[in-house]
């Protein structure tokens, strides 16, 4: 993504939270960004595709820190989960996204609620893998139903705070609590073997889900441009990094904990600086193909 279709990006959700969804219009955004109307339609077919991009760069930024958080962690720490979890939801409140998904819930627009069910999916299942590593195989049969319970608690919490306060409260304290009542309920579901959303929801639910697939070719391919446009005086570290990373990739038998250790330096080495949302989409894509060797 360039750098000015992001700065489109950026403006577009300023106004969004601003003004509304609804009452900001494709002329609105042409105004504030200072570009033309084939311009955004070259970036986005539609004022809807372009409150799309946004959240799927939170649902990158999200991917992208939960995996460096990880790195060097006991994946089944319950402490490293709660953050992980929290992360999202302070994604959501820094980006001002609740406000956003109220106005798409109560839009009644098809494909806006569409792609954020798609989204709650991706949660959800994420949720379900991780809560196994926490607890242990034989809670599998039952994680989609913890998934479900843990965020639907999450939620509601976060509603009565929203009702009561200017802002929600302490995030992590919020996941922690619903995870200790996790530690309550989990020994019971196994003893009876009590679960609700069955084998055959999940087969169902996970066939809705379409991913953007990324080969290692696009991801070196993709590396090999940024570096080609990123002198290696402007950056010296992170060009390094790049590089380091586009052989490591391109490796018979890349070393995934080295992938994982410099792919946190190289993002770390553009923070700050005009390359930082560019090296972090390609961040995204490398954990990507990463988790597909975990």
């Amino acid at each position: 993504m360039n750098d000015r279709k992001r700065q489109v990006i950026f403006t577009a959700q300023r106004l969004f939270i601003e003004k509304g969804f609804s009452n900001t219009s494709v002329q609105d955004i042409l105004a504030t960004s200072n570009i033309s109307k084939g311009t955004f339609y070259n970036y986005f077919p539609s004022k809807n595709a372009c409150l799309m991009a946004i959240l799927e760069y939170v649902n990158e930024e999200t991917f992208v820190k939960r995996r460096e958080f990880l790195i060097g962690k006991d994946i089944s720490d319950k402490e490293v989960l709660a953050k992980q979890v929290a992360i999202r939801m302070q994604m959501n409140r820094e980006q001002n996204l609740f406000l956003l998904f109220e106005e798409i819930f109560h839009s009644g627009d098809q494909e806006l609620r569409e792609y954020v069910k798609k989204s709650h999916l991706d949660e959800l299942f994420w949720l379900t893998e991780r809560l196994v590593d926490v607890y242990g195989k034989e809670t599998a049969p039952y994680t989609m139903d913890l998934a479900a319970l843990m965020l639907g608690m999450m939620q509601h919490v976060i509603h009565v705070w929203a009702a009561t306060a200017k802002d929600v409260g302490d995030l992590q304290a919020l996941v922690q609590f619903v995870i200790r009542r996790l530690d309550s309920i989990i020994p019971d579901m196994i003893e009876t073997k009590d679960k609700f959303l069955n084998d055959e929801i999940y087969i169902l639910l996970k066939n809705n889900l379409t991913r953007k697939e990324y080969s290692t070719e696009d991801i070196t391919s993709q590396l090999e441009g940024f570096c080609a446009k990123l002198p290696a005086e402007r950056n010296q570290s992170g060009h390094e990094y790049a590089q380091f990373l586009i052989e490591e990739i391109k490796s018979d038998q890349p070393r995934t904990y080295l992938i994982e250790t410099i792919t946190r330096s190289f993002t770390a080495a553009f923070s700050g600086t005009s390359d930082e949302a560019e090296a972090r989409e390609l961040a995204s894509r490398i954990w990507s193909i990463v988790g597909k060797n975990d």
